[in-house]
């Protein structure tokens, strides 16, 4: 019986890369081909060449507009032809010549229990809004910022001495584990996704998020 080939998967990100750490060193049932970003100097780039993985830098400032910036991109990744393309803290809002391009295997990691705050400055704004949880969210890419189906999420409590950056680490925490779980699902062809809805179906045995590091 011929094992299917691993998925390929291309990782943006745009910072440290602290979210790229935790997909290299979980098993996500695909291998990191390519990691990219509009940074030059982003550590995560640093981070990607330390294990092994080859790195882009696309500088959005050399394009007169995003659709341009857009373009350049989705063809510096088409070399590495990846199968699934995960925004790992990218700091750009993508036209639709990008997020059309990866329709379907397009997805991002927001520091957010959306559809509440989406955006930036989320942990600010959940304290000045006094919810009581707080959390993360990995979802699928569409046109509207912040908006695509949601894969999974996790929660933190949000207590009375929190801070926008104590609040930032728990989530953190949080994400550093359904990120790897949320790619590994899309690797195994768990994921059906039907209208704004993501259905896991079972099959090979894969880790809870509570077991990725």
């Amino acid at each position: 019986m011929v094992r299917p080939a691993r998925k390929r998967i291309a990782v943006l990100v745009s910072g440290r890369g602290s979210n790229l750490a935790a997909m290299l060193r979980n098993d996500c049932g695909g291998d990191v081909v390519v990691v990219g970003s509009n940074k030059a100097d982003a550590a995560g780039l640093e981070l990607a060449r330390d294990a092994g993985v080859a790195t882009i830098a696309v500088n959005h400032k050399d394009y007169a507009d995003r659709e341009s910036f857009d373009a350049a991109l989705v063809t510096a990744l088409n070399r590495y032809q990846p199968d699934l393309v995960v925004l790992a803290g990218f700091m750009r809002i993508l036209t639709p010549v990008f997020v059309d391009a990866f329709a379907g295997r397009l997805m991002n990691i927001h520091p957010s229990l959306l559809p509440s705050f989406a955006g930036l400055d989320t942990h600010a704004r959940a304290l000045a809004a006094g919810v009581k949880l707080h959390g993360c969210t990995v979802h699928f890419v569409t046109n509207e910022l912040d908006h695509g189906p949601i894969i999974m999420q996790a929660a933190v409590q949000v207590d009375d001495d929190d801070t926008p950056e104590t609040l930032a680490t728990k989530v953190l925490v949080q994400e550093h584990q359904v990120l790897p779980y949320a790619v590994r699902l899309f690797c195994e062809g768990r994921l059906v996704v039907e209208g704004m809805r993501v259905r896991t179906r079972d099959c090979a045995f894969a880790p809870s998020p509570a077991q990725m590091r």
